[in-house]
């Protein structure tokens, strides 16, 4: 198992009640959800990635669990890594996922790779 499944359940049951278009995606070695063609909510094994708002980041870091996503070994603000025992209760992992959604309706799209 490369990502916690119960967790991914649970983000997709979240997702999907207020959301049409999602599409779920193998990557960074985990499960990513995009919302509108646009990532929005990543699990992997023991955290969650979570796309917000770069002006609520600061007050996203001081919650429990949460720290910066380091991914590429430098700090991407505007994603943050939430630990999977902190979102350990519905209204927990909700208050992560209506961030990314919020920012989801305003965020920009990844330009689309060309083939060559």
């Amino acid at each position: 198992m490369a990502y916690n499944e119960k967790l991914a359940a649970q983000v997709r049951e979240l997702i999907s009640a207020s959301q049409k278009n999602v599409e779920e995606k193998a990557m960074f070695g985990g499960l990513c959800f995009m919302v509108n063609d646009k990532m929005c909510v990543g699990v992997e094994k023991e955290r969650l990635m979570v796309r917000l708002d770069p002006a609520v980041y600061d007050e996203a870091m001081e919650k429990e669990g949460c720290r910066p996503m380091d991914f590429t070994g430098r700090v991407m603000k505007g994603y943050v890594f939430v630990d999977a025992d902190a979102v350990t209760t519905k209204k927990k992992l909700s208050y992560w996922i209506d961030l990314a959604l919020a920012f989801n309706k305003i965020a920009k799209a990844s330009k689309k790779k060309g083939r060559s």
